[in-house]
């Protein structure tokens, strides 16, 4: 059992998490299965392919995972496409199996499209860790590690009952159909949302990971709807644009708006009021998580099938708190 202290500024809730353990005989590490070089890490070629190079959470996600393959004495290589787009992720996938690393961690950018190429990866001997999202049969990696998305968006509901208890329609501004972490997200936040009765949804709006588009999309809800008291951005992307919104409609203050991810672009609207929570996630963890779960694959020890961690509620009353600036991503590993 992993518990995740949760800060509290507007008296939220979320969760303990659970962690389900898997050990060799359940299929995770088959017994004798074995690196290209000896125990605990020494020597192994691990390759990290993130969901969009340049992002925060991936970022923070590659520095601890470069920091935990160094202190095993393996080797670790970061790649990312420029978009979150599973066309451009497969041939990075694709060009990576065939440079023979004995593991990848990926986090796959759609859960169907990516199936087939993590199957063949799978079947060419390496060993696949799956880290932040997934597929649809994540059947072939040794571990899947994940925040608790759901609990995440069920968090941003509370949020924003806090921020506006007098109710009101609610938007979602999620990235795009078929991620397995913002559909979790957004299903969290919608079911609280609707078991609540006073919050009405304004729908589920797409921006595709492009800021702009988030904020040509909350300035158009907010003029059809004039009624939204509250936002709920599922990732950096969609927050940062989101707050440029309801910037440009003239909403600042009136318009909540909860942020999913803690990149310096966020605190910063977080610092100037445009934002009033944000729901920090623990890429550091997954990315740590995701090093020692490969590694022990790779030396036939127990792996765990799937690991959720947890999130840190930031506000700007707590922001200056040593969790809430531990929690905060950071912008490179130097």
């Amino acid at each position: 059992m992993r518990k995740n202290s949760v800060v509290l500024s507007i008296a939220l809730v979320a969760a303990a998490l659970t962690v389900t353990a898997c050990g060799a005989a359940e299929g995770n590490a088959p017994a004798g299965a074995t690196g290209s070089a000896a125990g605990g890490g020494g020597g192994k070629k691990l390759t990290f392919i993130q969901g969009v190079a340049g992002d925060n959470f991936y970022i923070s996600m590659q520095c601890a995972a470069e920091a935990e393959a160094k202190a095993k004495g393996a080797t670790l290589d970061t790649q990312g496409p420029q978009k979150f787009d599973p066309t451009l992720q497969t041939p990075i996938l694709t060009s990576a199996i065939a440079a023979k690393p004995d593991a990848i961690l990926i986090a796959p950018t759609d859960v169907t499209a990516m199936q087939q190429p993590l199957q063949q990866a799978a079947a060419a001997g390496i060993k696949i860790v799956l880290v932040d999202t997934t597929v649809s049969d994540p059947s072939m990696a040794v571990s899947q590690i994940s925040s608790d998305n759901e609990g995440g968006g069920k968090a941003a509901f509370d949020a924003i009952k806090q921020l506006a208890p007098n109710g009101g329609k609610v938007l979602v501004i999620d990235n795009q159909p078929g991620i397995s972490t913002t559909e979790a997200r957004t299903k969290g936040f919608t079911e609280a949302a609707t078991a609540d009765g006073k919050y009405p949804s304004a729908g589920v709006q797409y921006s595709k990971n492009d800021p702009a588009t988030a904020a040509q999309l909350v300035t158009a809800a907010l003029a059809k709807d004039p009624d939204i008291v509250g936002i709920f951005a599922t990732n950096l992307f969609s927050a940062e644009g989101a707050a440029t919104g309801v910037r440009q409609a003239g909403k600042d203050g009136t318009v909540k708006i909860v942020g999913f991810d803690a990149g310096p672009d966020q605190v910063k609207a977080l610092e100037d009021g445009t934002v009033q929570a944000l729901i920090a996630q623990q890429p550091g963890t997954i990315g740590k998580d995701g090093v020692d779960q490969a590694v022990a694959a790779l030396d036939g020890q127990p792996t765990e099938a799937k690991i959720q961690t947890g999130f840190t509620i930031v506000t700007k009353d707590n922001l200056s708190s040593a969790e809430s600036q531990a929690a905060l991503y950071k912008a490179s590993c130097s």
